[in-house]
């Protein structure tokens, strides 16, 4: 008797019990989806890009509206380049520019940000006030602000620094607020699309064209990997970094009753960046009541190169190498067409409902 042979599932999709709920009465249309966040990740980013292509290159055109994006670090970098006028080529554009970055042993934290500076020139070319003037999309760009050790540069003290947040996270996720300060900078048009913050100090500051592209490489400033972003125009005078450090998956309290439809390089979302090797560390379900959470599925990861998504381990494993890791991030990025392709595949035929598990 011949082998039957199932096609493995290239998603992973999983619901809040509000979004579970409404979605299982009366399916998905791209007119539910109001929020989308953006998880910080690096690399990580390439191996979804056809999810994201699927999605603001084709479904959500289908129901022009007015939505919210908000990123940290590359969820950032994305969603700006989904806001460009033609999104689909903005995200391709991002992908080539990022798998492009070649960094030789020993590259310095000012190399590594001048490095992505210049990305962020060459990806948006004189066009940052169209994407603050998307008609549909309102970027939102999470940072943190620095305190003590943590807003200087050197080595040693940055170093010291980090010791002191991983040592307070240990002992409890708020104690980081003697750390950091969140700061989220909105499109001026709408205020960011979440309930009251009151884990950590939280403000808020529009975006405008002279804070755009600060606002873009703070939030992607990995301490020891790139220096802070001085003085954010509009900030006030300090530090400002990647915003993973706080709101690694966004673990936050989204407002209203839409869809939040979450991109996502894996099934589960963690609070913080320094939360990373601790599994007890969940997201408040309460927070993900409306979340519909898209991810690779084991399955399709077994399949890539490696076994797993592209990440910033990789500048190290492929160093001398970077043909031979762009060829594999290009590959990364070719394959992940699945995913889209599947989503799309999903909601046409209606069989989206079947394949989502609860999001625990």
């Amino acid at each position: 008797m011949s082998a039957i042979h199932i096609k493995s599932r290239a998603l992973t999709l999983k619901a809040g019990h509000r979004a579970l709920h409404k979605i299982r009465q009366q399916g998905l249309q791209p007119a539910d989806v109001g929020i989308i966040p953006g998880a910080a990740g690096g690399p990580k980013a390439l191996g979804i890009q056809g999810l994201d292509l699927a999605l603001f290159g084709d479904w959500l055109q289908r129901a022009p509206r007015q939505r919210s994006l908000i990123g940290a670090s590359i969820g950032s970098w994305r969603f700006a380049s989904a806001c460009l006028p033609d999104s689909a080529q903005g995200i391709r554009r991002l992908g080539e520019l990022y798998t492009s970055q070649r960094f030789a042993k020993g590259v310095t934290m000012a190399q590594v940000s001048a490095s992505c500076r210049q990305m962020l020139d060459e990806l948006f070319d004189g066009q940052d006030q169209a994407v603050l003037d998307n008609p549909n999309y309102r970027l939102n760009i999470l940072v943190v602000k620095s305190h003590g050790l943590l807003a200087l540069d050197q080595p040693r003290s940055l170093g010291l620094g980090l010791g002191a947040v991983i040592g307070n996270n240990m002992l409890g996720r708020a104690r980081l607020s003697r750390h950091f300060e969140r700061l989220i900078m909105h499109d001026a048009r709408l205020p960011p699309p979440l309930l009251p913050l009151t884990d950590f100090p939280s403000r808020y500051l529009p975006l405008d064209i002279d804070n755009l592209r600060h606002a873009l490489l703070a939030s992607g400033s990995i301490p020891l990997v790139m220096e802070g972003v001085r003085d954010i125009p509009g900030a006030g005078a300090g530090t400002y970094r990647d915003g993973g450090l706080l709101d690694y998956h966004l673990d936050l309290p989204f407002q209203g009753e839409d869809i939040v439809l979450y991109p996502h390089f894996t099934d589960r979302v963690i609070p913080g960046w320094f939360d990373k090797t601790m599994p007890w560390r969940r997201a408040d379900a309460s927070r993900m009541q409306d979340v519909l959470l898209l991810a690779p599925s084991p399955a399709y990861l077994a399949s890539l190169p490696f076994a797993k998504l592209p990440d910033r381990k990789d500048f190290k494993r492929f160093l001398g190498d970077d043909l031979g890791r762009e060829r594999y991030w290009r590959k990364a990025m070719s394959e992940s067409q699945r995913l889209g392709d599947e989503f799309l595949e999903l909601v046409e035929t209606g069989k989206l409902a079947e394949q989502i598990t609860p999001l625990n």
